[in-house]
């Protein structure tokens, strides 16, 4: 696997642009995307974190989740590169895909 590079800022708007409901949070090296998506209740909320956890171990690449009843908040970020990265957009993107 080729080392991950962190996004210049100009490449993070880029890529926001392209990432419906996704948006910036956090600052510095604490930068990440995060989206929070609702559910009916708690089973389902529970289902969509288990999808997430097969999409985070089949990417090597693991996010933050806040669960509550009915919702779930995701975040991403690169520890490694102290900001956003190519992947962190892509795991977005296979996360969303899961309630396509």
């Amino acid at each position: 696997m080729l080392p991950r590079r962190a996004l210049t800022p100009t490449e993070v708007v880029a890529r926001l642009a392209t990432a419906p409901g996704w948006h910036l949070t956090g600052t510095g090296a604490d930068v990440a995307i995060e989206k929070t998506f609702s559910f009916a209740n708690y089973h389902e909320t529970m289902a969509f974190v288990n999808a997430v956890a097969f999409v985070a171990h089949k990417q090597d690449h693991h996010p933050d989740l806040a669960v509550h009843y009915s919702r779930c908040v995701v975040r991403f970020n690169t520890h490694e590169v102290q900001g956003l990265t190519e992947t962190d957009f892509e795991c977005a993107s296979d996360v969303d895909a899961l309630l396509a």
